[in-house]
């Protein structure tokens, strides 16, 4: 507890926390884009495989 305690007053830890914060929005807003993407890709593959039997 003592080492978050030390982050949260130095200007570096600041800095770094800052990073992990906008890392894991970036992956939160990747992880939904891709997703959607991937539905939509798997819909049309589906559609593909059905037009061509």
């Amino acid at each position: 507890m003592a080492f978050f305690r030390k982050l949260l007053r130095e200007r570096e830890g600041a800095t770094a926390i800052e990073y992990g914060l906008i890392a894991a929005l970036i992956a939160i807003a990747a992880i939904g884009a891709m997703s959607s993407l991937g539905t939509k890709l798997g819909r049309t593959f589906n559609n593909v495989s059905g037009n061509l039997k």
